[in-house]
């Protein structure tokens, strides 16, 4: 098996012209571990059985928790199908994933041709979260980066992703 990327591995190899990142965020009526939480271990609460690039349906969507741990969905058909990668886990504060899709939406082995998104979960005073998502180094994904860029900043992408997960944690 390849030995992984570290994320400074894939910035210095990330070309010299770069994508704007996309960036979300959101508050939640929840404690920080609670949305950390909801937002990973219990993303098959929230996450629509549209979004995946699997060749059955959507059984189940795991997230391992841990560094170094995968992200896939069980599919119907009895297959696996990854599609991410934990390269930080920091319960309850911060959470980043390497992003295994590539523009043809097929899953992308190689971390040096893969964007990352990193969620933070910061306390407000008033008993709140604020969730805050950054998809970056998109253009790592090589041709056909800023459609994919596009996709995940336009509706159905991150934003209503993050509507969906407010929905589950608790909205303000």
């Amino acid at each position: 098996m390849p030995e992984r990327m570290t994320i400074e591995e894939i910035a210095e190899a990330a070309p010299t012209g770069t994508l704007e990142p996309v960036v979300k965020s959101i508050r939640v009526r929840a404690d920080a571990a609670k949305a950390f939480r909801v937002f990973t271990t219990e993303m098959d609460s929230w996450w629509p059985r549209t979004h995946h690039i699997g060749k059955s349906p959507i059984k189940r969507v795991v997230v391992e928790g841990r560094a170094g741990g995968s992200i896939y969905t069980e599919q119907e058909d009895g297959t696996d199908c990854p599609w991410g990668s934990v390269l930080a886990w920091e319960p309850p504060l911060r959470f980043v994933m390497a992003w295994q899709i590539n523009p043809s939406w097929q899953f992308e082995p190689d971390l040096s041709r893969c964007s990352e998104v990193e969620v933070t979960f910061t306390p407000v005073d008033d008993g709140t979260t604020l969730v805050e998502l950054v998809h970056r180094g998109l253009e790592l994904h090589g041709g056909g980066c800023e459609k994919m860029r596009e996709m995940v900043n336009s509706d159905g992408g991150w934003g209503t992703l993050l509507g969906m997960y407010a929905a589950k944690a608790g909205e303000p």
